[in-house]
């Protein structure tokens, strides 16, 4: 059996964080939509049958109820012939965009055999990522000039015709500022990083590339999904303080500031990336307008197959 026999069971880990969630758009409240989007995924894993572990997720054990880094899930538990899995989750992405009705809030999770996927602490994550034409051609380790000239050349656009996603965030003033003196057209979002480098990925998008630190969990669940889409990916680790620092020390063999190339945050074809939309963007979001069904949308990245697919779920209320 593989990753993705599970598939169904991930997809109504997401779908219903999603739903959970969907009830506190636009009420200010994203706190709530966050507790209860992780909730809601973390009651179907209960019943998931597999052996299963939280590789990287809502923090550590002691600042996360439920989901924190290391869990064990699943209803086979150290059974013979269970799959073993490790997932990286974000059960409610751009928990502030559905406080405020703002687009790609959405349930996302990646899920991989054991051992494959990134196990860090909660911690922030310099990226870069975009279309599969920029496969070897930018990287963390250069800088912002040679990245942006060398997308100028393999995509064939002047500086000024690049559009470069970028979280709306102080720590990236430098970032911004080495940005504009190429004239790049700056894309900035308050949340949302999954949903910029996958549009980074995709040909009908109009952004070319994501740039800037997000949140590590996020990452590894990105080159999941971009290593199912053949497209680059890279990250560093960023530690909020000294303690983050330790517990990488401990978590992670060698190196913990070194660059992470994609294929080492999710390191097994065997993989797939699942996102259930919450408010309208990358993904439609929940439609609860139905007296009988709620209305889901999710895309589903299998990795192995290299399937790559938007479907709509209806739910009975």
């Amino acid at each position: 059996m593989s990753t993705n026999s599970l598939e169904k069971y991930f997809l109504d880990a997401t779908e219903s964080a999603a739903i959970a969630a969907a009830s506190w758009i636009g009420l200010g409240d994203g706190k709530a939509a966050d507790g209860a989007a992780v909730e809601a995924m973390r009651n179907v894993f209960d019943n998931v049958p597999f052996d299963g572990r939280v590789a990287i997720g809502e923090g550590e054990r002691d600042d996360a109820p439920m989901l924190w880094i290391g869990e064990s899930l699943g209803s086979m538990q150290g059974e013979l012939g269970a799959l073993s899995i490790d997932i990286a989750v974000d059960p409610l992405e751009c928990t502030n965009h559905v406080a405020s009705d703002l687009p790609n809030a959405m349930a996302v999770l990646a899920a991989a055999p054991r051992g494959t996927l990134l196990h860090a602490p909660d911690c922030y994550m310099d990226k870069i990522s975009g279309p599969n034409e920029l496969l070897g051609e930018i990287s963390l380790d250069a800088g912002v000039s040679y990245n942006i000239e060398a997308a100028s050349a393999k995509l064939d656009k002047r500086t000024n015709e690049l559009n470069v996603v970028v979280m709306d965030r102080p720590r990236h003033k430098q970032l911004i500022k080495e940005l504009k003196e190429y004239s790049v057209n700056i894309v900035k979002i308050g949340d949302g990083d999954i949903s910029a480098a996958l549009d980074a990925a995709d040909p009908k998008s109009n952004i070319d590339m994501l740039m800037g630190i997000g949140a590590a969990p996020e990452g590894v669940i990105t080159a999941t999904a971009l290593r199912g889409l053949d497209a680059p990916f890279e990250g560093r680790l960023i530690f909020k303080n000294e303690g983050h620092r330790e517990r990488a020390e401990k978590m992670i063999e060698g190196d913990i500031e070194r660059l992470w190339k994609r294929d080492e945050l999710c390191s097994s074809d065997d993989s797939i990336f699942i996102g259930t939309g919450v408010c309208e963007g990358r993904t439609k979001g929940v439609d609860m307008s139905g007296k009988e069904k709620i209305i889901v949308h999710s895309e589903i990245i299998d990795v192995m197959n290299k399937e790559h697919k938007f479907i709509t779920s209806e739910r009975k209320i």
